[in-house]
């Protein structure tokens, strides 16, 4: 997602008020990766996309040390600055760009939601994101499901042949059986199988937990 694309003016304030009780966003997303997040208290955050600010304000609340956001939407930033105060840092940038203003292995935790089927370069970022993130940090990803992209940019899911914008990644991490599937809106739902994973029964959303090697091979 360029900054030429990012939601501005009166979208972006039609976004960010949508965004703070939505299905979407604030009944389906958010709890979702909050729930991946677990105890956050003492870490430093990076969010990816961050909008208005919503994820900021509830890590925040959760005793994360240091959060810092980027967006590519000045009205955006604007309505996280009206939410977040001074708490948190706040960069206008254009994600389909390197993210040199940002020290390696300056974060512990980074978060990337409903953003990634947005951009384009997507390697790009990856490697930025697993550049600014500690040995052993977390990236946690919520994105439409994959054949969303087959819908916009053509082909099958069936297909060997990889339509432009579908990104393969080396990031460890643990798959989940069909099985081991639950809803994140049931918040007594049992902890069992695989924790890494949630895949939401409207089948739209999936949401996703990274971790950065703590050595490097």
């Amino acid at each position: 997602m360029s900054a030429d694309t990012a939601y501005h003016g009166e979208l972006g304030e039609q976004f960010a008020a949508l965004a703070t009780d939505n299905v979407h966003n604030a009944h389906t997303d958010r709890p979702a990766m909050l729930r991946l997040a677990g105890d956050v208290t003492g870490t430093r955050v990076l969010d990816i996309g961050c909008g208005a600010g919503h994820y900021g304000a509830e890590l925040l609340k959760r005793g994360a040390a240091r959060f810092t956001g980027i967006d590519g939407s000045e009205t955006l930033l604007d309505a996280a600055r009206q939410r977040l105060g001074d708490d948190a840092i706040l960069h206008c940038h254009d994600l389909e760009q390197p993210l040199t203003f940002l020290a390696d292995h300056s974060f512990d935790l980074a978060v990337m939601a409903l953003v990634y089927h947005h951009v384009a370069a997507r390697g790009q970022l990856l490697a930025e994101i697993r550049r600014v993130l500690r040995p052993g940090g977390r990236l946690l990803v919520s994105t439409t499901h994959p054949t969303g992209d087959w819908i916009h940019f053509g082909g099958s899911i069936r297909s060997d042949t990889r339509s432009p914008g579908i990104a393969r990644t080396s990031w460890p991490s643990r798959s989940v059986a069909p099985d081991r599937r639950r809803d994140p809106r049931n918040a007594d739902a049992p902890r069992t199988g695989d924790r890494d994973t949630i895949f939401l029964r409207s089948g739209k959303i999936w949401a996703k937990t990274l971790r950065r090697p703590d050595h490097e091979v």
